[in-house]
């Protein structure tokens, strides 16, 4: 009998129910906010599919894609900035196509509530001839991941779904249906599909083309993308969030809601067009729509009057279209939250020994980004994964060894697994000297503590071999691995003075736990103001817990303390002590 449950479910969770409906066996990815949740959700599935974390997004993609051609429907998953390193499978196996349905799961960010780039996945996929598909709610991202995997096997295509920050952690009801029981497909060798040397990539590439015209005739007719006649004054083109935001704001509207974003429904599009007096077109990010629309000859109106920036709202389409002067309301004046490490944090003790010895950080994606802001300011350059050890690198070769003495590359275990590996192996390769500073806290720690391939267990909690990362270093050539206790600040200081020293490749590997990893009481410590010199020695390293009283000595929030220790051993007036918990 059939599940008919409705539920309330965020547009992760959607999706990943979505999934598990559509049959899927195999799912592989990388957290990344904002997709990070849908393999949390997935793994509730586990005894229907496998899921995992791998170590990056390429990885993952070469998974999925390994599945699909053994005949079961796989997805990997991932957010935009992710898609770019799984770029090369991505390409390729668009030329290659499927056996089961192989769907690309991708969460664009704009707005940048936590990335680096405001990169718009249509484009890369457009570039790379995927289709995509883009729900614009949570109901709309179950039923799409089924659909995405019926015309991935029809259309023999690899998709991409698109989704949002918004999508992805807003709400809505979803119905719930049995699994479906799909088969897997008979393998059958085919060297001129499956190889992509050149003979045989150039007869693909002829293949995808019919294909991509193929599904651009079926666009006009898919039901995802639909029109909603109403007041032909105005009419609009959207996908996506941008749909809710158009309902809301211009009720009246003809609307035509693209579910498919690539190929474009031409013929559908040009109907639709002739039937409006005005027509807009309304997508957040890059005028990926806009600009075929008007390639055709189709007049409309879109980012002369709407930014390419950040993410649209319902306010922001009554302004621009309906030329309304709305009465802004005088904004909350609530306190400034400038991003901070939490208290306790490993990350911020390596930061104040960097920052007492004025060395500057070539930065990495993660937690550890933070080190950028003020107090510690000792980040000076943020990039991509695995960057800050080639940035490093290039420093060096490119002004010599003298030039980085004060700069170290500092990356996380995540990332260093991720593709901070090659970097280092590079630098050893290419004989040079700089120095590593793997922090390692034991997860995948700003997209919500994921597990990797050096925390000794899986994402479907399974015990699994633990990467021994001083031993790679060694085996990438490293001789000098130094590791050292985060919170022993004469250690790591002498560790750090030494590797600048050094004419070869260091590695100093900071080994503590992140301090959100255990719901263990902690012990606390207090702060004596009768001895307290305030000094502010132990204000330097920027712990939240830590505050001064009207007279200038120092308190420490016994709420927010998790008994790291570091302000203590920066006091030399004994005015810090340890206490237990219960003895206040």
């Amino acid at each position: 009998m059939a599940e008919s449950k409705k539920v309330i479910m965020l547009g992760n969770e959607a999706i990943a129910r979505g999934a598990y409906e559509a049959g899927v066996k195999l799912s592989a990815a990388y957290p990344g906010t904002p997709s990070t949740e849908i393999s949390e959700y997935l793994v509730q599935y586990k005894d229907s599919l496998y899921c995992e974390w791998s170590p990056n997004e390429k990885v993952a993609a070469e998974v999925a894609v390994g599945a699909s051609l053994a005949g079961c429907r796989a997805m990997a998953c991932m957010k935009h900035v992710g898609f770019n390193v799984a770029a090369d499978p991505a390409y390729s196996v668009s030329y290659m196509g499927v056996n089961g349905g192989l769907v690309i799961v991708v969460a664009d960010d704009p707005g940048l509530y936590s990335s680096q780039n405001e990169q718009d996945t249509r484009m890369v996929a457009r570039a790379a001839k995927l289709p995509v598909l883009e729900p614009s709610d949570s109901a709309e991202a179950k039923e799409f991941m089924k659909l995405a995997f019926e015309l991935s096997e029809r259309f023999d295509r690899p998709f991409v779904f698109r989704t949002t920050t918004r999508l992805a952690h807003s709400q809505g009801i979803v119905e719930l249906n049995d699994r479906q029981d799909v088969p897997d497909r008979e393998y059958v060798k085919n060297v001129r599909k499956y190889v992509m040397m050149p003979v045989n990539a150039k007869e693909r590439h002829i293949e995808i083309e019919k294909r991509h015209e193929e599904l651009a005739q079926e666009a006009d007719t898919l039901s995802i993308n639909r029109v909603e006649m109403a007041d032909t004054k105005i009419g609009v083109i959207t996908s996506g969030i941008p749909y809710q935001y158009v309902k809301e704001a211009l009720p009246e509207a003809s609307v035509l809601k693209l579910g498919m974003v690539n190929p474009l429904p031409e013929k559908l599009i040009r109907d639709f067009a002739s039937k409006v007096e005005k027509l807009y077109i309304v997508e957040e990010l890059d005028p990926v729509i806009e600009e075929q629309v008007k390639s055709w000859g189709i007049e409309a109106t879109g980012k002369e009057i709407f930014t390419v920036q950040g993410e649209y709202s319902a306010n922001m389409l009554r302004t621009a279209v309906l030329k309304e002067e709305l009465c802004a309301a005088e904004p909350a004046k609530a306190p400034g939250r400038p991003p901070i490490l939490c208290p306790g944090c490993p990350h911020r003790s390596v930061y104040y020994v960097l920052n007492k010895l004025k060395m500057h950080g070539a930065g990495d994606i993660g937690c550890y980004t933070l080190g950028a802001v003020a107090p510690l300011s000792v980040i000076d350059t943020t990039m991509c994964m695995g960057s800050s050890i080639s940035t490093l690198h290039g420093m060096e070769k490119a002004r010599g060894r003298e030039y980085i003495k004060d700069w170290v590359a500092v990356i996380g275990d995540s990332t260093f697994l991720h593709t901070g590996v090659n970097s280092l192996m590079n630098m050893v390769y290419n004989n040079a000297s700089g120095t590593v500073l793997i922090l390692d806290n034991s997860t995948t720690g700003m997209t919500g503590h994921q597990d990797h391939a050096a925390t000794g267990k899986t994402l479907q909690g399974d015990p699994a071999y633990a990467v021994d990362i001083p031993s790679l270093c060694r085996a990438l050539g490293v001789k000098n691995v130094a590791e050292v206790n985060a919170f022993d600040l004469e250690g790591l200081e002498k560790a750090v003075k030494e590797a600048a020293l050094k004419d070869e490749v260091s590695v100093i590997i900071t080994k503590s736990p992140c301090v959100l990893l255990s719901k263990a009481k902690k012990p606390l410590y207090t702060a004596h103001a009768d001895k307290c010199k305030k000094c502010g020695m132990c204000m330097k390293p920027g712990c939240p817990a830590m505050t001064r009283n009207e007279d200038g000595t120092i308190r420490i929030d016994d709420t927010m303390c998790t008994g790291c220790g570091l302000c203590e051993s920066l006091c030399k007036f004994d005015a810090i002590e340890l206490v237990k918990e219960g003895d206040r």
